[in-house]
């Protein structure tokens, strides 16, 4: 089929898999075709999802005059009859969050198994290879395009609230049978997040691999260093990057790699950034780097804020690789950390002599820069 240009003997550990993956034109043979079809299903409306967002507008005008003016019952109405369709398409957005999350399942137990490793396998199964791809590049897309639509959250929330004052009042709600209390629980929870869709995928890796305890970690970790090593290569050697036809395929490399990384921090107990990591980290950021700056400062603030361990020597070594980074403040895991934090101060504060409290105070302030 002409998807395998060419496969070098990897002497050299650091170089990694050195192949070519036809993102663009690879097919399935008949032994993935099960997978392939189960999996086309879900991706096959993918754009139509990605469109929908894009084009989301959100109802903050009618927001705003609703909560301006109270006690107008025909704004409240407007406000309420703009938000309920719109609360329909984050439904369905969340929804095709949860079969994305069963394809990707799909999709790593096909390129997990037994008896091959995880390189044969993208080797020999380019078109599922191709599929993951396409998965986290959706992803991403979508994250990028939820992180600069404020509305989102917004429109949820005045939902939310506007729903729970109806059942207080006991006046009947349209748009509950759209989204009911529980549904609306989880989807507060999907969106809540920076990058929903990505939480989603790396969640589904750490289960699946929690889940499959005869499979070792390593042919999952594998399988996604792996594709890592291969679109980096991909990416920085001229022979390879030649054969590429659609000059959007570069992007879509970009992002694969960047991706696989994700899933790979979240999986792996020490992480991407480690030393004894598989993935070429300096080597994928310079990539990144050697891009316009414009088309990868978002992949590269998605690498800043996915540090999931937080060992001293890891931060260090981030630092150095993302600079940016400058403090705790920056990283998105170190949330819960600067809250435990916060709660040891005030019960510090609380708990200590009314003459010490502003001496306590100034060191407290210390452990936050």
């Amino acid at each position: 089929m002409g998807n395998l240009l060419k496969v070098l003997t990897c002497t050299d550990l650091e170089q990694g898999p050195n192949f070519f993956l036809d993102f663009e034109n690879a097919q399935p043979t008949e032994s993935e075709k099960e997978i392939y079809n189960q999996v086309n299903v879900v991706l096959k409306d993918a754009e139509g999802i990605l469109e929908d967002l894009q084009s989301y507008r959100g109802a903050g005008h009618e927001i705003r005059e609703a909560i301006q003016h109270p006690a107008d019952e025909k704004l409240q109405e407007k406000a309420w009859g703009a938000v309920v369709p719109l609360v329909g398409k984050l439904k369905k957005f969340y929804e095709f969050s949860q079969r994305l999350e069963a394809a990707l399942r799909g999709l790593l137990g096909a390129l997990t198994s037994t008896p091959y490793s995880p390189t044969q396998h993208l080797e020999r199964e380019q078109a599922l290879a191709k599929q993951f791809a396409e998965i986290l590049h959706f992803t991403l897309r979508f994250d990028e395009l939820k992180m600069t639509n404020p509305a989102i959250q917004n429109d949820f929330s005045y939902y939310r609230r506007t729903l729970s004052r109806m059942r207080i009042n006991n006046v009947p709600a349209e748009g509950e049978n759209e989204v009911n209390n529980e549904l609306a629980n989880r989807m507060s929870l999907f969106y809540a997040e920076a990058t929903p869709m990505l939480k989603t995928l790396s969640d589904a890796t750490t289960k699946f691999v929690s889940e499959n305890k005869n499979l070792p970690i390593e042919n999952t970790t594998d399988c996604l260093s792996t594709m890592a090593s291969v679109c980096r290569v991909m990416l920085e050697t001229p022979e390879y990057r030649s054969r590429f036809t659609n000059e959007e395929t570069v992007s879509f490399c970009l992002r694969v790699m960047v991706g696989v990384i994700i899933l790979y921090d979240h999986v792996h107990p020490v992480g991407a950034f480690a030393k004894t990591s598989k993935i070429d980290m300096k080597g994928c950021i310079k990539v990144l780097k050697d891009q316009p700056p414009n088309s990868v400062e978002g992949l590269l603030n998605a690498l800043r804020c996915v540090y999931v361990h937080v060992h001293v020597y890891r931060k260090s070594l981030c630092k150095k690789m993302l600079p940016n980074v400058n403090s705790a403040k920056d990283v998105n895991i170190n949330v819960p950390c600067r809250n435990a934090k916060i709660l040891f101060c005030s019960l510090v504060i609380l708990l200590s002599n009314v003459g010490y409290r502003i001496f306590i105070m100034k060191w407290c302030v210390c452990l936050f820069t």
